[in-house]
């Protein structure tokens, strides 16, 4: 067999092995009913996960950053994120969330209004993966509302590799580092940069460097060694000793979020 030959169908059979493992995952949450595929999503479920505490029996300012399963097979590879905030006496929370059908009516992708802040996302349950209470969480919703302003792809939108929803969630955590929000691994997108090469982790206690959320490593206290390839992430954090893998997310012991 020719040398060059040879070269070549190993490095192909490489490739194969290598996407063959990242899609493992994504194909065990479809295999295992996590997700459905198709759905109507005009009839998914939206309503309270209960997780948001009563405006009307907690005073204090809380911010909040949920995740949910995508709808439909996108949710086997990927979350939805958003910041749910209610500032100290409010009587209603704000959300804060990129919608990808805003950009396709020629809307803002950014969609900053009232609605239930820990609603299911079309059926997926929401999880909290960070909060701050009291005066932190009054000294934060400033910073959240002035980031999501300034979002720098408000009019952009792609399913992958980003921008999408979980880029701009990570885009506005940078802002608030002391929500030390350590984002899921299946949080696809959220390693996208736009021309940037680096950027502090989304929990502000590393870095990471990525080329256009297709591949590169993050670094940091919080979130551990994530490795990002075509925007999937395989990663360790050993501090919580968890793994992060493609689709399946965070495997390790429950955690509760930073406060």
């Amino acid at each position: 067999m020719p040398e060059p030959f040879r070269m070549t169908m190993t490095l192909l059979f490489s490739v194969l092995v290598v996407l063959a493992l990242l899609l493992a995952g994504p194909a065990w949450v479809i295999a295992s009913g996590t997700v459905l595929v198709g759905g109507n999503w005009a009839t998914a479920h939206r309503g309270s996960a209960g997780l948001a505490p009563d405006p009307a029996t907690t005073p204090e300012a809380v911010v909040q950053l949920y995740a949910a399963r995508a709808f439909s097979w996108r949710g086997a590879f990927g979350v939805h994120t958003w910041f749910a905030a209610k500032p100290e006496g409010a009587d209603a929370y704000t959300v804060y969330e990129v919608i990808g059908w805003r950009v396709l009516r020629g809307m803002p992708a950014v969609a900053i209004g009232q609605r239930t802040p820990d609603g299911h996302w079309f059926g997926q349950t929401p999880e909290i993966v960070a909060e701050l209470r009291g005066a932190e969480a009054a000294a934060a919703i400033p910073k959240i509302a002035a980031a999501a302003r300034a979002y720098p792809f408000a009019d952009t939108y792609r399913i992958w590799p980003g921008p999408n929803s979980n880029t701009f969630v990570a885009w506005v955590a940078r802002a608030v580092p002391e929500l030390r929000a350590d984002l899921p691994p299946n949080a696809l997108g959220k390693d996208y940069l736009g021309p940037r090469i680096a950027a502090p982790a989304p929990s502000g206690t590393g870095w990471q460097v990525n080329l256009f959320g297709l591949v590169g490593v993050l670094a940091a206290r919080e979130e551990g060694v994530e490795f990002n390839l075509l925007g999937l992430t395989v990663g360790v954090d050993p501090l919580d000793f968890a793994f992060k893998l493609p689709g399946l997310g965070r495997i390790g012991p429950e955690r509760l979020p930073p406060s």
